[in-house]
């Protein structure tokens, strides 16, 4: 079996990033570990091997600051008529399941992911997407990590295409850009023409629950179908997300398309 990263680097992105989206890396040395230890037990260097003491990291990051699981109480305080789920009390069987990766990479900046888009691409693979499959939607916009423009730029998921998703009976979907609809200044630019509700794929999860992958990246190594998606996300208590460690698992006699 192969295991296919498709999670992106967590590390400090405050060069990059904006203001309201960055995230902080501390690495604290084994130099500074052995003065840790001093502080907490009265050893001096002598006692520990190498006269080093252990690494560490401290994170500073929104829940949402890399590749992450949505849950529905990200989208609003209720869904499907009853209190939406937070991050820890998502089913754990929905994020592990077989999976297909969409290629719509062919789609330009701002350009829509519709219904339609959907459907072709099962018609022209004679594939139908089935209840319970981690869909998968791969722009291409993985390719601008390490630009501000990865927060800014990409194609978006209609809430057509995400109501045919989740009529379907599919719990969780995933994109390779910043967000599911989206930038927030094509969102912005939408509502104010009257081209569209803002944030509005996200607000179909109020009606019918469903979770969403972010910031995922690498999904061009991915075949149309013939893998299995495990997305298990932090638990954080009451949360709205969970970063989350997404990996594809190929079966035997299977292949990463690229490396």
């Amino acid at each position: 079996m192969e295991i296919l990263d498709l999670s992106a680097p967590l590390d400090s992105d405050t060069a990059w990033a904006p203001w309201w989206a960055r995230t902080r890396v501390k690495r604290q040395g084994h130099r500074f570990g052995a003065l840790t230890v001093f502080l907490l037990t009265g050893l001096t260097p002598r006692f520990l091997r190498r006269r080093l003491g252990w690494a560490n990291d401290t994170l500073s990051l929104s829940s949402h600051g890399t590749t992450h699981l949505d849950a529905p109480w990200h989208y609003a305080p209720d869904a499907g008529g009853k209190r939406a789920m937070t991050i820890d009390e998502v089913p754990l069987s929905w994020c592990f399941s077989p999976g297909v990766c969409l290629d719509m990479s062919h789609k330009e900046d701002g350009e829509a992911i519709t219904e339609a888009d959907i459907t072709a691409w099962e018609e022209a693979r004679g594939i139908t997407i089935a209840a319970g499959t981690i869909v998968l939607i791969r722009t291409g916009m993985d390719r601008l990590l390490g630009d501000p423009a990865y927060f800014t730029a990409g194609p978006w998921v209609t809430r057509g295409a995400t109501t045919l998703l989740t009529k379907r009976g599919v719990n969780i979907t995933g994109i390779d850009a910043w967000g599911w609809d989206g930038p927030l200044s094509h969102m912005a630019r939408r509502a104010k023409t009257g081209k569209g509700e803002f944030w509005e794929s996200h607000y179909q999860g109020a009606e019918t629950p469903y979770c969403h992958l972010e910031r995922l990246a690498g999904l061009h190594r991915l075949p149309d179908q013939g893998f299995t998606v495990c997305c298990f996300p932090l638990k954080v208590k009451g949360g709205s997300a969970g970063p989350s460690r997404v990996v594809a698992l190929m079966p035997d006699g299977e292949e990463g398309l690229l490396p």
